[in-house]
């Protein structure tokens, strides 16, 4: 039998409703370690299906560095006010702009890089290894695009409060433990 203590305590530590904290419990057969887990899939399941909803209201966010001299301001959005006002939400807020303002990403995912800059580096590479036999270039290049892109894309970066996590990840485990779509709509950074 799962005490309610058992599931406080599961709770506490994920920030998962109640009900799905006690049925996690249940399945895991008391074992944290393991309802945990089960969780972690059951938000990232919900995290998807939320994806496709609407982002009606959120906040705008500013970030100044101690040096003055950077500066962030970002628009993160949620479905309701309810989320928009919690602190936790607004922190994730702070903690996007102080990572945009650390690591200077131009775009906030793959599929915000215009197709000309992808083309342009292409060629770029493509000059890089003239040498080269053409069966190995095309894979060269993926590579390279790939790891230059992941450099300069928010979603793809280590976040700089915990490099085990993508900026990506955090948004989906903001997601799953709101649970409404979240959105990171724009972002600039200014520096002198």
């Amino acid at each position: 039998m799962i005490s309610a203590k058992d599931v406080a305590k599961l709770r506490e530590e994920t920030q998962a409703p109640v009900m799905e904290c006690k049925k996690a419990l249940e399945e895991a057969n008391g074992d944290f370690e393991k309802a945990k887990i089960i969780l972690q899939k059951a938000g990232k399941a919900r995290a998807e299906k939320k994806e496709k909803g609407e982002t009606k209201t959120g906040i705008i966010e500013a970030y100044v560095h101690t040096n003055k001299k950077v500066g962030v301001l970002l628009e993160l959005q949620c479905e309701t006010d309810f989320v928009a006002q919690n602190k936790e939400f607004q922190q994730l807020a702070h903690d996007l702009a102080m990572h945009i303002a650390a690591m200077n990403p131009l775009y906030i995912s793959f599929d915000k890089i215009p197709e000309e800059v992808i083309q342009e580096k292409k060629e770029e590479y493509k000059k890089e290894l003239l040498n080269k036999p053409p069966e190995i270039i095309e894979k060269i290049i993926t590579g390279k695009l790939e790891k230059e892109l992941e450099e300069i894309c928010l979603e793809k970066q280590p976040f700089i409060k915990d490099e085990t996590k993508k900026v990506g990840d955090l948004i989906k485990e903001a997601i799953a433990k709101f649970g409404e779509k979240i959105e990171l709509k724009r972002f600039t950074r200014f520096s002198i």
